[in-house]
């Protein structure tokens, strides 16, 4: 996903993870199925085929038929051991982590702990196939267009936590298209819009609709696989995602700054010109119109690094949407060479700036203004009555603390120290000099010893 942070090789070798990995024999997933489903495998299936359909890094995929409806299904399968394995690899990530936090100039603005801590919950959380059934579901409910996108129909009374049974698709790889130009161009359309509807109007999208995970249908649909890993964004960051999406595209780094800095923390102190100048770069570099390089997931990727150098931490969702909007694009150069995810969006955007402008939402928007301002003006005057008691009685506390004065305190204390030191040596020196001179007993050299030993 991120050819100007990894090596070329290695991007190759972390590709291969999308649908060439080595799958177990059946021999090992059998238990896991029959532990997990209602009953036998021949009591609910009357075809099952034991050779994969895919292997992937959490689980495997067998093509099988259903013994009450002869529905064909996918029937994706858990690893054995698969959480113990992965916790024990995601608690040592963490571990490293935080050894190397603060450690390392270059991650200064990166909070690395907290981005493994939110990784592993995110990985943790796709290993409940429950979750993954129900945002299939949650997706199929909300896509207007489910002659053009969709995501597989679930059968729940045999799903759990370790097996999902869906339906079954035949298509093949958006890699490997034998479709006319038009209707290529036609399906990176339908991808490209869907997933920014997903993100700007629904608020709930795919997070990894990489090329492994969207395929081409027979009947010319595409379909979304693996909802394991999803995004929410709500209406406030949806609206600010628009507006940076707009400034990106007309080149506006100083509309990105404000809208950064108004997403920021309140102790956010962000050096706003100079992040103004490193999102000029960075647009410049991804979205030069003039040679047609157009790359707006990874630009939105580059945003959000510098944003987190300056202090400007923003949601995880953030990071998945950017990742969600770069995999697309690649999804839809595949299907089209001419492909442009502007076009996509202006329709989406379109749509987004109706509901925020439109009088319905301008008079809820004034009805909440007016209702929060009432709120705070009822509850003024008692807490204007417990401010005067306080002050009747003596109890009010002003709390002062002195900021930016650390380094003074402590520069201090080691120069007083110093001192100390200094006059405890000079005192030690000139007793034992006094002590030499007397000639007392025991010697040492023929020389006092207490003397010689201070």
């Amino acid at each position: 996903m991120r050819p100007d942070v990894l090596p070329h090789a290695l991007i190759l070798e972390l590709r291969r993870l999308q649908d060439q990995v080595q799958p177990l024999p059946f021999a090992k997933m059998r238990p896991v199925l029959e532990k997990e489903m209602s009953g036998s495998l021949t009591e609910i299936f009357s075809e099952f085929n034991e050779t994969p359909l895919a292997s992937a890094s959490l689980a495997q995929v067998y093509s099988a038929t259903l013994r009450e409806s002869g529905a064909g299904v996918a029937v994706k399968v858990q690893k054995p051991d698969i959480r113990h394995n992965i916790e024990i690899d995601l608690n040592l990530a963490v571990w490293v982590a935080e050894k190397l936090q603060g450690r390392i100039t270059a991650l200064g603005g990166v909070d690395l702990v907290s981005i493994m801590q939110e990784a592993r919950r995110g990985v943790l959380h796709e290993l409940n196939f429950e979750t993954e059934a129900h945002n299939q579901e949650y997706f199929n409910s909300l896509n207007p267009h489910p002659e053009q996108v969709f995501a597989p129909q679930v059968f729940t009374e045999y799903s759990t936590e370790r097996v999902l049974v869906m339906e079954r698709i035949i298509g093949t790889s958006v890699d490997k298209p034998a479709l006319p130009e038009e209707q290529l161009h036609l399906l990176a359309g339908y991808g490209a819009t869907s997933l920014m509807r997903q993100v700007l109007v629904d608020e709930f999208f795919h997070a990894d609709p990489h090329a492994g995970n969207v395929m081409l249908t027979n009947d010319g649909r595409l379909c979304f696989l693996d909802w394991g890993l999803v995004g929410h964004l709500t209406k406030r960051l949806r609206y600010a995602l628009a507006d940076f999406w707009v400034a990106a595209v007309e080149q506006d780094a100083d509309r990105i700054v404000k809208i950064a800095a108004d997403l920021a923390p309140v102790d956010a102190r962000p050096n706003l010109r100079q992040m103004e100048k490193e999102i000029t770069l960075a647009l410049r570099e991804e979205l030069n119109f003039s040679i047609n390089h157009l790359e707006l997931g990874r630009a939105m990727l580059k945003l959000l690094f510098i944003f987190s150098q300056h202090g400007i931490p923003l949601s995880r969702d953030y990071s998945l949407m950017a990742k969600a909007v770069l995999s697309i694009e690649e999804v839809g150069r595949s299907l089209d060479p001419k492909f442009d995810l502007r076009q996509q969006a202006k329709p989406v955007l379109r749509e987004l700036f109706r509901e925020r402008n439109n009088p319905r939402t301008l008079l809820r928007r004034s009805r909440e203004l007016i209702r929060s301002t009432l709120s705070s003006l009822q509850d003024l005057p008692a807490e204007l009555h417990r401010l005067i008691r306080r002050l009747e009685h003596d109890n009010l506390t002003i709390k002062l603390e002195h900021r930016g004065l650390e380094d003074h305190d402590i520069a201090m204390k080691i120069a007083a120290n110093r001192i100390t030191l200094g006059v405890v040596i000079g005192a030690l020196i000139i007793g034992s000099s006094l002590i030499v001179t007397t000639g007392i007993q025991p010697h040492l050299f023929g020389y006092p010893a207490l003397g010689i030993i201070g």
